[in-house]
């Protein structure tokens, strides 16, 4: 079972990254430079956007001083910020409270106010010793009402030197920066955060066509919405939520799993 389900990934990696994308804003045989995001420079002053930034459309979806933008993922609670769990520094970051490890048990995680559909997804992210979060995509918080986290893709963030989740699922497809639990990401020189301790996400959309960046490289590249995306889905934890992955929207998730982290320069560019 175990050669099944790496050969359904391999097939899946060659697919995601040869194939030709109709459904995509910007067909993949285009090959659209989003590298040039990943290397556009931040403002120097954090949770703000340069001219450039500005001028191409982006938007901030974190100010540095509120949580505005933000509400609670529990459907009991849609429309409020969590009352606990959560805090803004005096410098401008938005954390995660360090508690058990538990998935989303303490303040729980918070999704955007509103859903997107076609994008390009900037977060810095700080990862304290052990940690585990995420940054979640296309979630649906109406789909798992129990206990746990809003169900959805995610950008794993994990200190995979520390935490167990490193060693699990297939291929390492729960370390930092994979599709979590579907896709590994390609490991190297880049896993390295900068001076400062901080590590640089990107998420792409565009129509099927979904990519995952770390430190301004490419990391994770695939398509959804098709048979091998739907074959890869049955071989991982989300076999068993509905139409996974395959949403035309939906909200953007931080991950509360127990564990301290930071994030900054949350930013947006809708396509």
């Amino acid at each position: 079972m175990k050669k099944y389900i790496i050969a359904v990934f391999a097939t899946v990696a060659m697919i995601a990254t040869s194939c030709c994308c109709p459904q995509s804003k910007t067909c993949e045989c285009e090959k659209p430079d989003w590298g040039k995001y990943a290397a556009m420079e931040s403002a120097a002053e954090p949770n703000t956007l340069t001219d450039a930034e500005e001028a191409d459309g982006w938007e901030l979806l974190f100010d540095g001083e509120t949580t505005e933008g933000w509400q609670s993922a529990r459907p009991a609670n849609l429309g409020k910020f969590p009352e606990g769990g959560w805090g803004i520094t005096e410098d401008g970051l938005l954390y995660v409270f360090a508690g058990d490890g538990a998935e989303s048990a303490n303040g729980g995680d918070i999704i955007t106010t509103r859903k997107w559909r076609d994008f390009v997804l900037k977060v810095d992210f700080k990862i304290t010793e052990g940690a585990n979060s995420g940054i979640k995509y296309f979630v649906n918080p109406f789909l798992n009402t129990g206990p746990g986290s809003a169900i959805g893709c995610e950008f794993q963030i994990l200190d995979d030197e520390h935490h167990p989740d490193a060693k699990l699922g297939v291929n390492g497809n729960r370390t930092l920066a994979s599709l979590y639990d579907l896709i590994p990401a390609r490991r190297g020189p880049w896993d390295a955060p900068d001076a400062d301790g901080w590590h640089h996400a990107m998420i792409v959309v565009d129509g099927n066509h979904v990519e995952h960046w770390l430190n301004g490289e490419k990391v994770v590249e695939y398509e959804r919405g098709n048979q091998m995306w739907d074959a890869l889905v049955d071989f991982s934890k989300y076999r068993d939520w509905p139409d996974f992955g395959n949403y035309e929207e939906g909200y953007i998730l931080l991950q509360d799993h127990g564990h301290q982290v930071f994030f900054k320069n949350i930013k947006i560019k809708e396509l």
